[in-house]
């Protein structure tokens, strides 16, 4: 790994921590009808599917938000000019485990499925087969409901524990993907995320004990439940996936500048400077890639906080931040909101994509120094690319960092090839041609040399984009 690029004077241990943090973690949007529109043509006869997802969730938590079980319902379109036949539930929350013992059962387990037939579980316990009881054709909708029950497991993670609080990353089943490769189907991975889901709508209650507090994806409400409980409303529109936490969080909301509602949730043991510094850094920088990429779509942003969470966990309208005295990798979890949330792209043959984007927002937003930052030697092999997937990473774990180093130094040298300004409306427009949609290498590809006079042939070769 090569030393990071020179940090700023003002803050140089902070950051330092933050850039750490990422690479060590387990991973990684005022009103909509402002927002851009996806303008990318798709084949219908490739179109990823099935599309415009609605997820309707009931959950009722134990005493201490450990376990959760309620009903779950999800209606479909399909997309393509080929019919439908089955879907596939993605249960995310099983990754770590696989399909568990008989001592000790997968975390997230699905039962009584109705509006298909299920078949077993594949993919170490992640993908569950729901065959449709008739094809479903071209713009016809239809729903598969079903019963789920969560236990959160006891270890440190996106889907975990530390102390009394607890973390419901990739617990909710989701709809997998359909495109013109096939059912997206591809194993868990622990150094970055595999997930690619497109973007739906989220309509979740969580009826709680009134002592926790519960963050969660969307804008939310609570209201009174029975003696001694409170149920917590949650609606988010286009987005990719639905989180949530539970603990007794100290809390504080603000409104940005930029009219985005930050609400910060942390435990009391969290370091008083850092809480101070992430609300700080997180609700500047909503607003400055508002500005930047495109309005933020969401309205409002949960800023989740304990001492000792591993780097940071980025989800839509919500994220996991491990906060130290020194702060957190808060900008570079804001920035996911864009780069993956907003502009989607598959997480698991792309990771670049959403990884080195959200740090060259850190870099910019830090004022890091990226000058000759590009190190050709530092690949382990020729066959390494910036943009390989998951599956070569996951392989050789010891230079993912490439994808957080190198990555957003690519970034910046582009930068310095077309110019500041060009470089902005490359990334604005590229953001408002994804809108909610799904992006891939060639796009960006095509949309940077749409920009410019000059062949960008050898720089996408020089720094390995392929």
């Amino acid at each position: 790994m090569p030393s990071p690029p020179a940090w700023p004077s003002t803050s140089p241990r902070r950051l330092l921590v933050a850039l750490l943090a990422l690479l060590v973690a387990a991973g990684t949007g005022a009103g909509a009808d402002a927002a851009p529109k996806p303008t990318a043509a798709v084949n219908s006869a490739q179109a990823a599917t099935p599309d415009h997802p609605r997820y309707d969730v009931t959950l009722r938590a134990d005493a201490d938000g450990t376990h959760w079980k309620g009903r779950q319902r999800v209606s479909f379109r399909n997309a393509s000019n080929q019919p439908l036949r089955e879907v596939y539930l993605r249960l995310w929350g099983n990754g770590m485990d696989a399909c568990g013992t008989p001592g000790s059962p997968s975390p997230v387990t699905v039962s009584r499925v109705r509006g298909g037939t299920a078949g077993p579980l594949s993919v170490d316990c992640t993908a569950l087969r729901i065959t449709l009881p008739a094809p479903l054709e071209q713009g016809r909708r239809t729903a598969v409901s079903f019963d789920v029950s969560l236990t959160v497991p006891e270890r440190n993670d996106r889907f975990g524990s530390e102390g009394a609080f607890r973390f419901l990353g990739n617990a909710l089943p989701v709809l997998a993907v359909h495109d013109a490769t096939g059912w997206h189907l591809d194993p868990y991975v622990a150094p970055g995320e595999s997930s690619y889901t497109l973007a739906g709508d989220f309509q979740v209650t969580l009826d709680h004990p009134s002592a926790l507090k519960v963050p969660a994806t969307g804008r939310t409400r609570t209201s009174p439940g029975t003696p001694g409980r409170t149920v917590t409303h949650s609606v988010a529109h286009r987005v990719r996936d639905f989180a949530w936490a539970a603990g007794p969080f100290r809390t504080a909301a603000q409104t940005t500048p930029g009219g985005v509602r930050v609400r910060s949730y942390w435990a009391p043991d969290t370091p008083a400077e850092g809480v101070r510094i992430t609300r700080q850094d997180g609700a500047a920088a909503v607003d400055r890639f508002s500005t930047e990429y495109g309005r933020y779509p969401y309205g409002e942003l949960d800023l989740v906080m304990t001492p000792q969470f591993g780097g940071g966990m980025e989800y839509p309208g919500l994220v996991l931040l491990g906060t130290e005295e020194e702060g957190s990798a808060v900008v570079h979890e804001v920035a996911h909101q864009w780069w993956y949330g907003i502009v989607g792209n598959d997480q698991y043959r792309a990771p670049w994509l959403d990884e080195s984007f959200a740090q060259y927002a850190n870099y910019r937003f830090y004022g890091l120094d990226t000058n000759d930052c590009w190190d050709p030697d530092e690949w382990p092999d020729r066959n390494a690319a910036l943009t390989s997937s998951m599956d070569y990473w996951a392989n050789h774990r010891g230079t993912y960092h490439l994808v957080y180093s190198a990555g957003p130094c690519a970034l910046a040298d582009l930068e310095r090839t077309l110019g500041a300004d060009t470089m902005a409306r490359l990334l604005k427009r590229y953001a408002r041609d994804h809108w909610y949609g799904i992006s891939t290498t060639a796009d960006f590809k095509k949309t940077a040399q749409s920009m410019t006079d000059k062949d960008l042939t050898s720089f996408w070769k020089t720094h390995r984009i392929r």
